[in-house]
């Protein structure tokens, strides 16, 4: 089953990428992008809600 929406992670945190690079986030929670539409992957940027 495909999560429809992002995945709610409470900051801060820092997540690995598959090419091996890292990004973080400082912020209270971050919603992290599951469909990978995303245009700032890997935070939500809700674009799953455009072919929901």
């Amino acid at each position: 089953m495909r999560r429809k929406g992002p995945m709610l992670v409470e900051g801060p945190v820092e997540v690995e990428l598959e090419d091996g690079s890292v990004v973080s986030s400082d912020r209270f929670r971050v919603a992290l992008c599951t469909c990978r539409r995303s245009r700032r992957y890997p935070w939500c940027d809700t674009s799953h809600r455009d072919r929901a």
